[in-house]
């Protein structure tokens, strides 16, 4: 069994853990030993687990684990990610079993969180540390940029292409062929039916930009 810990012990991070004992169930994959988390004291239980502490105590790690960054903040997670340097580190693709995914083109890449309920399509590419959260679709030739993150039954139709960073709210529907910019937020419930340029905050039925924030990537 693999050595397996969650960074964020809050109430996504426990949802995370929910979907290793899932897998568990089908082949005993993983040995989960806790959390990670800077905002939590060192040796604090959740759930019954121990919080490990931060991120120093990851990069000190002498053994091989298998870390699942639950961070649904775009930014946090990109520069928690970039702030890992310990070598022994991996990152697992984390893929609920009653997951749907096509057998035709679909790329999944390094610290994805797939939960449970989603449909992902054919002729797909998601970049590595995205959340697909709860019941969320994903439909052809979509190709989702890295660190983004998706709340629960979030639909994306076919032919969207995602930049980098993009967090949208719970609800919210993407019609095809449209782009949303990097670093965008739409808000919950939102219906977007025209692209969305970077680094803006959009919201309503259609969405619309109500305001436009500094183009932090790092």
């Amino acid at each position: 069994m693999k050595k397996i810990a969650v960074f964020g012990a809050g109430g996504f991070g426990r949802e995370v853990k929910t979907i290793i004992d899932a897998i568990n169930l089908g082949n005993g994959k993983y040995q989960f030993i806790g959390y990670f988390d800077d905002g939590i004291e060192k040796g604090k239980s959740v759930n019954g687990f121990p919080v490990l502490g931060g991120i120093n105590e990851i990069n000190d790690f002498e053994d091989d684990l298998e870390l699942v960054l639950a961070i649904g903040d775009p930014k946090i997670k990109k520069i928690v990610q970039k702030k890992i340097s310990n070598k022994k580190i991996n990152f697992p693709v984390l893929i609920h079993p009653s997951v749907l995914i096509s057998n035709d083109d679909v790329v999944i890449e390094e610290g994805c969180i797939i939960c449970a309920g989603t449909i992902i399509t054919c002729n797909i590419k998601i970049e590595k540390f995205t959340i697909l959260n709860l019941a969320c679709t994903v439909g052809h030739d979509t190709v989702i940029g890295a660190y983004s993150s998706f709340m629960p039954s979030v639909n994306i139709s076919g032919e969207v292409n995602v930049k980098e960073g993009v967090y949208v709210g719970t609800g919210a529907k993407i019609i095809n062929l449209l782009e949303i910019g990097e670093n965008t937020i739409v808000g919950a419930g939102a219906v977007v039916s025209k692209s969305l340029p970077a680094n803006c905050t959009a919201v309503g039925i259609p969405a619309k930009p109500i305001k436009y924030h500094t183009n932090e990537s790092i």
